[in-house]
């Protein structure tokens, strides 16, 4: 059996993009591994956070994270902050990082791109991540191509603690989905869907109602073309919402062309609408049952202590090979 480690920020409310890209993945993902979904509230801080929104998305996270199928019985889910050793180890992973390496990192220099200042946090984002996922043993971790760089480095860390000190850490294997890793903003197709753009038509969030899912998918981007085809480069508009229309329906991007063929952007979009409404209506409906129940707050508890007590074992392995513990007579 394997362990797998997945952490997302509280940072918004997901999209599907989130959804089809990877929380769909980790509800088979749980059935033969050992699998830990963590809430990453202390990455979300290295920007400026409203407290109690981040308290609010927080909560609301952990909802979806059981409405969309994950199982509290095969996985632990639990809120990062709740678990002191991710930063007690990533402050042990910052002392063997080293700054130029941090500074190459692609996100930190997009996030800190122009600003007169920047948090040491936002620099430091890495080796908590790598925190994160070191203190379970983790095997695998499935992330989207944005974080490869951050997996690679993770990678570097561990090596090089094992190297200096002692074989501590298992060295984890970065997984990619091949298969919906990367949707696209249904405004400005050739990039990533994300839940922080500003424009509100370029996403579809998870809560979104039937009348807003089918507003902006029927105002979507497309072309002038009218034909319903993959083709990424030519159509990038087109061929994200058939390949959105295909996770959502498990037909294949074959079947759908065939399906509208002759037929013009209005079908398409108003079929992929009710498909997409049809599939987040029962995640929606559960995630209303949660959201204000003490059902997930127990679950959340649980997530914790389980996840504390395997992190204080790698931790105090850690810390003697570093020397931080003390000897005892």
């Amino acid at each position: 059996m394997k362990t797998i480690f997945s952490g997302i920020q509280p940072s918004g409310t997901l999209t599907i993009g989130n959804y089809l890209g990877a929380m769909k993945h980790f509800v088979g993902l749980q059935e033969d591994n050992n699998c830990y979904f963590c809430i990453v509230n202390q990455h979300a801080i290295t920007v400026p956070q409203d407290k109690e929104a981040l308290k609010k998305q927080t909560r609301s996270l952990a909802a979806l994270y059981l409405a969309t199928g994950i199982d509290p019985e095969k996985s632990t889910l639990f809120i990062q902050s709740e678990v002191p050793g991710h930063a007690q180890l990533a402050w042990m992973l910052q002392c063997v990082s080293y700054i130029g390496e941090l500074e190459r990192m692609t996100q930190f220099k997009d996030k800190s791109a122009g600003k007169e200042g920047v948090s040491a946090g936002l620099l430091t984002y890495p080796p908590l991540m790598a925190a994160d996922i070191l203190l379970y043993n983790t095997d695998i971790v499935p992330v989207g191509e944005d974080q490869k760089q951050h997996l690679e480095l993770t990678r570097n860390l561990a090596e090089r603690f094992n190297n200096k000190y002692n074989d501590i850490f298992t060295v984890p294997e970065v997984r990619i989905p091949k298969v919906g890793a990367r949707i696209m903003s249904l405004t400005e197709p050739t990039k990533k869907m994300s839940k922080s753009a500003e424009n509100q038509k370029s996403f579809i969030s998870m809560l979104d109602d039937e009348k807003t899912i089918t507003k902006k998918i029927k105002s979507a981007v497309t072309d002038s073309e009218g034909i319903v085809r993959y083709d990424k480069e030519n159509k990038p508009g087109v061929s994200n919402l058939l390949s959105i229309y295909s996770l959502f329906s498990d037909m294949s991007i074959e079947e759908l062309e065939a399906k509208y063929e002759g037929k013009g952007y209005g079908d398409f979009k108003g079929d992929l609408a009710e498909v997409v409404v049809a599939a987040l209506k029962p995640i929606q409906d559960r995630y209303n049952e949660l959201i204000g129940s003490d059902e997930l707050d127990r679950i959340l508890d649980e997530g914790a202590e389980k996840a504390n007590r395997h992190a204080r074992k790698t931790l105090s392995k850690a810390e003697r090979a570093m020397g931080l513990e003390r000897k005892r007579r």
